[in-house]
């Protein structure tokens, strides 16, 4: 455990507590969190990973507290908590042991829910797109349709698993929220090594060979590189979480979708980096591999109305607003956020 001494937060009363606070999205989170004057919060999460030191070590923050012993902190010092948000997860989709996933994704997630619940503790927790699998049923966060739904791998599974308990469950959190992530990219993803975005890996080929590799499409309804993902910049994640926190008692709770809404082409995303990067763009083509052939996704496109319906009406970044933001700011700079 690390105590940091801060000066005190004259935002907000009771702690916010950030699971996954190592990781990707949730170090975006407490810096986004800083940046609006919070500093009291609870950093939760492994923090032996030595390549993950970075997305934390300058944050403002009262304690860590390392996974495994959360709750029994959380039993023996009993601190006022404003909320959770539960952002650590296993998100390696090439994970094929579904034990490894159900042991954080839905057992420790239990735990989390459990504790939100019986101390009056609003929860706002990371779901996943993964969980609509082929998109055979459509991008649509309803819940009359998370039973039927099929992810393509067992990462996917625990996420779809646990929002099948939480919809389910009579006593809940005071607010809750799953918020279903589509596609993010943004800094602070460098130590996800094969799972990090395709702008980090492109952004990576284009500095050591000049050109960017995409996969070729194995479906003849979808041409090479134009495969469509709903691609969504950290940044408007860590807006409309903060939003959440902020304006929780007048928003429903239950899932929602987080994209932008609009389906873009990994070929856009590659051309869009080589603008950022002041270069022309140089593309070719590559198999799938193939442990990742029949499990991927051609396309995937958030229904954002709920979100809309429950009030958040800010705009998000273009794909173009973005990468150029990431790239020029953080990758070609070699900076943390």
């Amino acid at each position: 455990m690390d105590v940091r001494q801060t000066t005190p937060s004259s935002t907000n009363d009771g702690y916010i507590i950030i699971t996954g606070a190592a990781g990707f999205i949730a170090s975006c989170m407490v810096s986004f969190l800083n940046n609006q004057g919070f500093t009291k919060i609870i950093l939760v999460d492994n923090f032996g990973v030595e390549e993950k030191r970075h997305n934390w070590q300058t944050k403002v923050y009262e304690q860590i507290i390392e996974r495994h012993s959360f709750f029994e902190w959380l039993e023996t010092h009993q601190p006022n908590i404003r909320c959770i948000l539960h952002l650590g997860a296993r998100t390696d989709t090439t994970e094929f042991d579904y034990a490894v996933h159900e042991a954080l994704n839905v057992e420790y997630s239990k735990q989390v829910w459990e504790y939100c619940t019986l101390n009056n503790i609003p929860l706002i927790y990371a779901s996943s797109a993964a969980t609509y699998g082929d998109g055979s049923l459509g991008y649509e966060d309803n819940h009359e349709i998370i039973e039927s739904l099929a992810p393509l791998n067992p990462y996917g599974v625990s996420k779809n698993e646990f929002d099948k308990w939480a919809v389910k469950q009579e006593t809940t959190p005071p607010f809750w929220a799953g918020l279903k992530f589509f596609n993010v990219y943004g800094p602070n993803e460098a130590h996800k090594g094969r799972m990090a975005s395709v702008i980090w890996h492109s952004f990576n080929q284009i500095n050591s060979t000049g050109l960017v590799k995409l996969f070729k499409s194995h479906r003849e309804d979808f041409k090479d590189g134009e495969q469509l993902r709903d691609f969504i910049y950290v940044k408007d994640l860590l807006n409309v979480i903060f939003w959440m926190v902020q304006s929780y008692p007048s928003i429903p709770s239950g899932l929602y979708n987080l994209g932008t809404g609009v389906a873009r082409s990994f070929y856009d995303l590659a051309v869009a980096t080589f603008v950022a990067m002041d270069k022309s763009p140089n593309i070719s083509f590559v198999d799938m591999p193939v442990d990742i052939r029949d499990k991927y996704q051609y396309f995937t496109e958030a229904n954002m109305n709920k979100l809309k319906e429950a009030g958040y009406h800010h705009p998000f970044y273009s794909l173009e607003d973005g990468v150029d933001d990431y790239v020029r700011n953080y990758l070609r700079q070699n900076q943390y956020y």
